[in-house]
């Protein structure tokens, strides 16, 4: 009997170990935390350095570009290419002032 419990545990603590696993690969994109988000409308010139695909010449052009209405706004507006907007699309938020 307490072989049979001690297998019951087993098993048990080895399906929890592995739902942290099987979430992640169930082909659903997670997508950061609001907090996490850049905002284009607010951010540095540093901090939009960190996207990747922004550097020291595309950083300049999308603070120039404010405000931004939404973030495909940089790509419509013709301020980053297409492809770059596809690298960082999930990481960027275009904040919109209080009235």
């Amino acid at each position: 009997m307490k072989s049979m419990r001690w297998l019951l545990f087993l098993v048990a603590a080895i399906c929890l170990a592995a739902a942290p696993q099987a979430a992640s690969r169930n082909g659903r994109k997670t997508t950061p935390a609001a907090s996490s988000l850049v905002d284009i409308n607010t951010a540095t010139a540093a901090q939009l350095e960190t996207l990747p695909g922004i550097g020291k010449a595309y950083a300049p052009k999308i603070i120039a570009g404010r405000p931004y209405r939404a973030k495909n706004d940089l790509v419509v507006r013709k301020i980053i290419p297409a492809s770059v907007y596809s690298g960082i699309k999930d990481r960027i938020i275009a904040k919109q002032p209080k009235r």
